[in-house]
């Protein structure tokens, strides 16, 4: 595509927000992916308890460039301010916002669920939740697709089967179009197992939207995949393939191990 997407440009007559003087400025980053890639970042405002700008700014400060604003249930009119506030924090390093179903609320990305509409709406770029081959088969001018869930969730607890990463590389030789590993993508080991799998990056909620602090948390998932996607992670460690010494169980019933799969603390800081 060689039209820069609507939602990497703020409003006209629309001024940005004064930047706080505390807020942690945005790492530099390579020139732009026509698609999604690396950590994506899915919103959730039921678990993001400072509010879904600030997770989204904070993420944009530790390296994310894509984010996928869902609050479905929000009225047009508040979900489409909302927009206009989270492309004015992604403008600052050329992000993109993308705007889960069909309504790209001003914009030119949108997400559509596995079940329609069918065929896409004509926009400047469209994404797919797919969950199984079956719904890969029916893309048609889809530019990229979620597969999920990777492993168990706690966004959507029951969520499933879940695919884990020989289920993914399956999927992803099928699909016609690069792909997001979605669900339970919560430590770094994830991250670079989603992409030993043949991921062109990961989506994510709960780590960032529950994060005490989304940018370190951002930070440390984006640098998995940058680590991953230039060799610096080998296949076997990726897939958790290692001796069982190495392997423990964090506090949330997690698999962690010696290779990068260390959970990231979700508490909100002054809590227990």
């Amino acid at each position: 595509m060689t039209a820069i997407p609507a939602s990497r440009v703020t409003p006209p007559g629309r001024e940005r927000p004064a930047e706080d003087p505390g807020r942690r400025r945005p790492l530099a980053g390579p020139e732009p992916a026509t698609t999604p890639s690396g950590v994506v970042v899915l919103t959730g405002r039921v678990d993001a308890p400072n509010g879904v700008e600030r997770a989204v700014a904070g993420a944009v400060a530790g390296g994310v460039r894509w984010v996928v604003l869902r609050e479905r249930d929000l009225p047009r009119a508040e979900r489409a301010a909302l927009a206009v506030e989270l492309r004015a924090i992604l403008a600052e390093v050329d992000g993109t916002l993308i705007v889960a179903g069909p309504d790209p609320l001003d914009g030119d990305a949108v997400h559509l669920p596995a079940r329609g509409p069918y065929p896409p709406p004509t926009v400047g770029l469209v994404g797919r939740s797919c969950h199984d081959a079956a719904e890969l088969a029916r893309l048609t001018t889809e530019d990229y697709v979620t597969l999920s869930p990777v492993w168990p969730t706690d966004t959507k607890p029951g969520h499933g089967p879940p695919l884990h990463p020989d289920g993914l590389a399956r999927l992803v030789g099928r699909s016609p179009v690069p792909v997001l590993a979605l669900g339970g993508v919560t430590t770094p080991g994830r991250v670079s197992a989603a992409v030993a799998a043949g991921a062109a990056g990961v989506a994510v909620l709960g780590a960032i939207m529950r994060a005490g602090d989304p940018a370190e948390t951002a930070t440390a998932l984006t640098a998995a995949f940058t680590d991953a996607t230039s060799g610096d992670v080998s296949t076997d460690a990726a897939f958790g393939r290692v001796s069982t010494d190495a392997v423990s169980t964090d506090a949330s019933g997690g698999v962690g191990s010696a290779v990068g799969d260390q959970p990231i603390s979700t508490t909100r800081r002054g809590t227990p």
